[in-house]
């Protein structure tokens, strides 16, 4: 099938945004192939667990697991889509997700359980589209501001063998909470070595260690 003009030219400006930001070209071409492959490993759980999910009780505005779960881990590659994706935004709506960013970080460091800092104040998600597999897996048979969720085991077998194909993926990145993970992004050196396919995590060890990190390819 041939793309569409509007899909090259977009593919072309991210391209040649990176390019411009490491001189990195064909690393470039790989991560637009990898960002592909995660949306079709994203696409084979759903196929995997639709039977499960057709009673699902959760819709717009339903945000319990958002608001009370305190932990919405992501991996480097899930995080940089996100990173593109406000980098994208107007200024003020951009400045607003940076600052919920940092926020969410200070209060996780301390020990607090925040909401996601991408749930606006209808509970509904600023980022859906580009929103990682820790919240695509998520449903419930029942309301979960009573007794919590309640999922198939099979869903959630399927959902940790997803996880672990999206860290495989991300070879040489890493997994860690939503914040954490965007605030490795921002570190301009961290981009270079992660977007060249290098890979030194005792460059992030303090940070990782102090911040439950995980090392995707050491992951079994």
């Amino acid at each position: 099938m041939f793309q569409s003009g509007l899909q090259l030219a977009t593919e072309n400006k991210n391209r040649l945004d990176l390019q411009a930001d490491f001189g990195i070209f064909v690393k470039a071409m790989d991560f637009i192939e990898l960002k592909k492959e995660l949306h079709a490993i994203y696409n084979g759980f759903e196929n995997e667990v639709c039977e499960y999910r057709r009673d699902a009780v959760c819709g717009l505005g339903c945000s319990f697991c958002c608001t009370f779960m305190g932990n919405v881990d992501i991996t480097t590659l899930e995080g940089w889509i996100i990173r593109e994706h406000i980098r994208s935004m107007p200024g003020s709506a951009r400045s607003d997700l940076v600052r919920r960013i940092t926020g969410n970080k200070l209060k996780k460091e301390k020990g607090g359980k925040p909401g996601c800092p991408f749930q606006d104040d209808n509970g509904a998600c600023l980022i859906y589209e580009f929103r990682p597999f820790s919240c695509r897996q998520l449903y419930s048979l029942r309301k979960c501001d009573q007794d919590g969720p309640l999922i198939h085991r099979a869903a959630v077998s399927a959902a940790r063998k997803t996880v672990r194909r999206i860290q495989t993926l991300d070879q040489t990145g890493y997994s860690g909470h939503i914040s954490y993970i965007l605030f490795l992004l921002d570190n301009r050196n961290f981009r270079k070595v992660y977007m060249s396919g290098g890979f030194k995590p005792d460059t992030i060890s303090k940070f990782g260690k102090a911040h439950g990190i995980i090392i995707n390819r050491y992951v079994k």
